[in-house]
């Protein structure tokens, strides 16, 4: 069964965010954990001048929880009434990075659907802090889907490697059995302008090979010296539905993330984001 966690903060982008998650594991079993964590909520309170009204903005902020995952769950069930589905509620009085954390240690989680920016939506950026915050930290898949963004079957898939990681057999399941079910293309882009590959990339290259037999595999290289331009030279080109990238250390979406230029560039990401975390769980 798939266990799926959906952040939410009410806002629209949230939902749509719920929305994707049923749509592209609409033939899967899946258990979806719909979860707001409302600490930020209770200590941003300019009203908190004691530590006696914190108990009583505590229960204010989780009745307020509670009844807003409810009407979140009855317009999900309205739009997707999937009887593969299963929801569980969750209010939560911690961090969202903690609590999706502890989710994911406790039930397997395979992957949180998120919106790129939450209720304070700064169209200046790309991503929200949230959202920035669960991408580098989260330690599973995250996808996080754009505002506005309307579903249709990802089969164009965009997948940036210089080949020097390891990858994490588990992580590329989720993207083996996504392809498989779309039968998908996965574009590998090798944006480095020397080309060569040393034995390590390509012995890295053929685990990847293994590990996505599901998919039409495409190997690209591109003489592109800046890497955001390339992938957003790409997208655009190749007409992309999805955008995967993997969170390790010297990696492309390090360069993007930790540098901010995936904002200064323009990569303003019109296409789902699917992001693997190299990490051992």
């Amino acid at each position: 069964m798939r266990k799926v966690v959906v952040p939410t903060d009410f806002s629209t982008n949230a939902f749509n965010a719920l929305k994707y998650a049923c749509q592209i594991f609409k033939y899967e079993k899946s258990e979806i954990y719909i979860l707001h964590a409302y600490a930020d909520e209770v200590y941003r309170q300019d009203t908190v001048v004691k530590r006696s009204f914190l108990d009583e903005l505590k229960e204010l902020a989780y009745q307020k929880s509670e009844q807003g995952l409810k009407e979140a769950l009855d317009h999900i069930r309205e739009y997707s009434p999937n009887p593969k589905h299963k929801f569980n509620l969750i209010s939560a009085f911690g961090t969202l990075t903690d609590e999706i954390n502890d989710l994911v240690n406790t039930e397997n989680i395979d992957v949180v659907v998120m919106g790129t920016r939450g209720i304070i939506n700064d169209r200046k950026l790309t991503f929200g802090s949230n959202t920035l915050q669960v991408l580098k930290y989260v330690q599973c898949p995250v996808l996080a889907v754009p505002e506005h963004y309307a579903y249709h079957p990802p089969k164009e898939m965009l997948f940036p490697s210089d080949y020097m990681v390891p990858y994490k057999r588990r992580e590329l399941k989720l993207l083996c059995e996504l392809s498989g079910s779309f039968r998908a293309a996965i574009h590998m882009l090798y944006i480095n302008p020397l080309r060569k590959l040393s034995l390590r990339q390509e012995d890295n290259m053929g685990f990847l090979k293994d590990s996505l037999q599901k998919a039409q595999l495409i190997f690209e290289t591109t003489d592109e010296g800046d890497k955001t331009v390339a992938i957003t030279k790409y997208i655009v080109h190749k007409d992309i539905d999805l955008l995967v990238m993997v969170n390790s250390r010297h990696s492309h979406l390090e360069d993007m993330l930790y540098r901010s230029t995936i904002d200064k560039i323009g990569l303003h990401i019109k296409i789902p984001f699917l992001v693997l975390q190299n990490l051992a769980r």
